[in-house]
């Protein structure tokens, strides 16, 4: 039997080559185009990325689907319970960039706390007498309030430990053999210096961290969020920067991504951005893209796969 693969964004050529060796790949012109040729042609599975959304219109366009695989960790872009009522198996790459999303939320954390990019920045503009007003930090000694302990947030805090930081953490639910200590998420976000954010999206987490819990926390504390955007209510965080509730905030994702280009946000000098970028290394790209991949052709020629890359409803 041949199949067709919708390919709602580009991958890597060696995935690539994976999907094209096996089945006809259809590649939608933008990441949301998709549904467009769903209706011209039978689609047996789709993949995607970050940006192109299998919502519920382009899964009911597609009565020959049998699987969604996303390039990547999160399934927002998924509708995961139409999906589900179908029997279509939904895959993705679990714990494929924790290493790299973890070096990123430990590179921006040192950068927001040592005031790295300012810093930079003052010696590019030839102010080498920047270092008589440089006002600094470290993180050793500081505690860290880790906001979800999966794949992600159990390697930024075995990174952090090493550093010299006291670990704590919250989560929906205690983590057993772990040696870091569990507090209410209250608690949490009064005890910690820093904190570091690594849950999924899902109803329960959209805007958790609100103007109340924000303003729980501690004057000089930083955020750090390398998960999700819509975590944290962004109008109630730069409120809380603007009146120094919290000392400062760096991230690799947003609500609104791209940003405006007026969005205040960016205009706090307490603010650091990358753009979505943590596991956007060649590296692991490539490996969440390969493994994707091959997931997708052997589901759909039959083959087993582990099952910690097939979605299930248990893990929300």
């Amino acid at each position: 039997m041949s199949f067709n693969i919708l390919l709602l964004e580009t991958i890597t050529e060696q995935a690539l080559s994976i999907l094209t060796k096996n089945a006809q790949v259809l590649l939608a012109e933008t990441p949301f185009s998709g549904l467009e040729i769903a209706i011209q042609q039978p689609v047996h599975a789709i993949v995607t990325r970050g940006k192109g959304t299998v919502n519920e219109a382009l899964i009911n366009a597609c009565p020959h689907l049998q699987v969604i695989a996303r390039c990547g960790v999160g399934l927002d872009n998924v509708n995961i319970e139409v999906a589900t009522q179908k029997g279509i198996k939904v895959v993705n790459a679990p714990g494929s960039n924790a290493d790299t999303v973890a070096e990123h939320a430990l590179g921006l954390m040192l950068m927001l706390q040592r005031h790295l990019y300012i810093s930079v920045e003052a010696v590019k503009q030839n102010d080498w007498n920047f270092r008589n007003r440089y006002q600094g930090d470290e993180i050793r000694g500081k505690t860290l309030g880790i906001l979800g302990l999966g794949n992600i947030g159990s390697k930024v805090a075995h990174l952090a430990a090493a550093f010299g930081m006291n670990i704590i953490y919250w989560d929906v639910q205690p983590k057993n053999g772990v040696p870091y200590a569990y507090h209410s998420l209250e608690d949490l976000l009064g005890k910690a210096d820093i904190i570091s954010l690594h849950l999924p999206l899902v109803p329960a987490t959209k805007q958790l961290l609100n103007a109340n819990l924000l303003h729980k926390m501690k004057s000089n504390s930083l955020i750090i969020n390398t998960s999700r955007g819509e975590i944290i209510d962004q109008i109630a965080l730069l409120e809380a920067l603007e009146q120094n509730k919290i000392g400062g905030f760096a991230a690799d994702v947003l609500e609104q991504e791209p940003p405006a280009a007026n969005d205040p946000l960016l205009q706090q000098p307490n603010v650091l951005i990358t753009p979505h970028s943590a596991s956007l290394t060649a590296r692991t790209y490539n490996e969440m893209c390969v493994i994707t991949a091959q997931n997708t052709v052997d589901l759909l020629t039959g083959k087993t796969i582990d099952e910690k890359f097939i979605f299930n409803r248990n893990q929300l």
